[in-house]
């Protein structure tokens, strides 16, 4: 990661990731890679286009996954806003990625995507009732985790 982004590099996505992944520079960015890593697996992008102008690439892709674990979303505070429990659904969607280069490495990251379509695939909607028990039940553990979690960081 330190290859690729700039140390003050932004990913302008990160609204809704952990807290580590709304810093700047490689970790952040690292972070992101982990917290998507821990819901999908067999994640690969097929390249559609890309285009370059000036300090700009643009890159369109068809991103492919399967989820195998909890998608976890976090509000602007960084509390656990919403769980979305693994599916076992394959999404494949598509998605342009604006990355703004300084020095050689990205500085800057912002996307567009099809999340309404890989809700779709991964029969997120329309939740049935039994999916809507099961974010419950996912939301209160996910919740539960980042509670323990923060209190053995805070306790050294």
């Amino acid at each position: 990661f330190q290859a690729i982004f700039h140390p003050d590099a932004v990913n302008r996505e990160s609204d809704n990731q952990p807290p580590a992944a709304r810093q700047g520079g490689p970790s952040a960015f690292y972070a992101t890679a982990l917290w998507l890593r821990e819901a999908l697996t067999d994640m690969h992008w097929e390249l559609n286009e890309v285009v370059a102008e000036g300090d700009l690439i643009v890159v369109h892709t068809t991103g492919h996954a399967r989820q195998v674990g909890p998608f976890v979303f976090y509000d602007s505070a960084g509390q656990v806003e919403q769980v979305f429990p693994p599916t076992g659904r394959t999404t494949s969607d598509t998605q342009t990625h604006w990355f703004r280069i300084a020095d050689g490495k990205v500085i800057e990251h912002w996307a567009n995507r099809d999340d309404m379509g890989m809700a779709r695939h991964l029969d997120w909607i329309p939740p049935s009732p039994r999916y809507l028990l099961r974010m419950a039940q996912a939301k209160r553990r996910a919740r539960r985790t980042r509670r323990i979690l923060l209190a053995a960081n805070a306790a050294g």
